[in-house]
């Protein structure tokens, strides 16, 4: 005799990484729909979204890449078109790149604070750009740069350089963003490089349907994570996107204040990229908004920030299991 067996669904919820081709290395990069980095000058207030007044950007160069590259700053001048000023401008923000034994792995170099030994390896290029109009909305080029002059990292496959984003002296905010490229006059990838940061200090977009996203990569020997964020400002939610969670919430900052909240790390999110998501306050216009943000994990090492997220974009998808009804 044969007879039905009634099922139930069961919705497992989990996400997949979005197995995309990204290759631009814009900093901010075009999919992060972040409109600027900044950096204020050293004599500045906190309150305006900048905790320390420097910036550090590590470069990955691919071990099969032998030819020269380029690292392009837009706009690095204090004055003009997108820059943040107050009262006259008056600051000047120093971009030094390294390369080297160190560069990397000096902790310090990793840290969130300007401190110790942070200007670890070996001083390559050094510029400080002020008021001058020259390259408001133009571009300034770092190199040529040998990749063999970076520090090799194994566990990245490649060689890696920095560049710090000082402010000195002065209290305007600039606005920047780098491009890693193999030309020095256009925007040319490197095939297979990446870039990635430790603290991620940045401006939001003044469009309250704007929703930003940056890509902390989660390793294998993580169990938690603190999520971070400084001087939010009110200015809307920020949202945890994993291979676990959809959409998580996170505390939000206020005026001139850290926040920190901690969050586990299930088996299936490691060694995959998460997603943080910075969704615009719909009730109100918060304008000229600066945050930073950091994630550390159990033992308070930071994690990176990459801008091409490894592993691809996470994307939330169910998946239905049958099981058969016990009688």
């Amino acid at each position: 005799m044969s007879y039905k067996v009634p099922y139930r669904i069961i919705i497992i919820c989990t996400f997949f990484c979005l197995q995309q081709k990204i290759y631009s290395q814009a900093v901010p990069a075009v999919d992060e729909n972040i409109p600027f980095l900044v950096t204020f000058g050293g004599e500045s207030l906190t309150s305006w979204g900048d905790d320390d007044f420097c910036q550090v950007f590590f470069f990955l160069i691919p071990l099969d890449h032998t030819k020269p590259f380029y690292i392009r700053v837009y706009d690095p001048d204090t004055d003009g078109a997108y820059d943040e000023n107050k009262g006259e401008f008056n600051t000047s923000v120093n971009f030094s790149v390294y390369g080297g034994s160190g560069c990397w792995s000096n902790d310090d170099a990793k840290a969130t604070d300007p401190v110790g030994n942070f200007k670890s390896g070996i001083l390559m290029a050094t510029k400080t750009f002020d008021n001058s109009p020259e390259y408001d909305k133009n571009w300034f080029t770092f190199g040529p740069f040998n990749p063999l002059e970076g520090e090799f990292v194994e566990k990245f496959g490649g060689r890696v350089f920095k560049i710090i984003a000082q402010g000195l002296k002065g209290d305007d905010g600039n606005l920047y963003r780098y491009f890693l490229s193999t030309s020095p006059t256009e925007n040319k990838e490197v095939e297979g490089g990446n870039v990635f940061t430790y603290e991620y200090t940045f401006r939001l977009a003044n469009d309250q349907k704007h929703i930003s996203q940056i890509y902390p990569f989660v390793d294998d020997k993580t169990i938690s994570i603190q999520v971070s964020n400084f001087d939010w400002d009110n200015d809307g939610a920020i949202r945890i996107i994993s291979v676990a969670k959809n959409g998580v919430l996170c505390d939000v900052s206020g005026e001139d204040k850290w926040v920190r909240r901690e969050f586990p790390i299930l088996e299936e999110e490691k060694n995959t990229t998460i997603e943080l998501q910075f969704v615009k306050n719909q009730a109100s216009l918060v304008k000229n908004n600066n945050v930073a943000i950091v994630v550390r994990n159990q033992y308070g090492e930071t994690l990176p920030f990459y801008v091409i997220p490894i592993g691809g974009i996470p994307v939330y998808t169910p998946k239905i299991r049958m099981e058969g009804i016990k009688r």
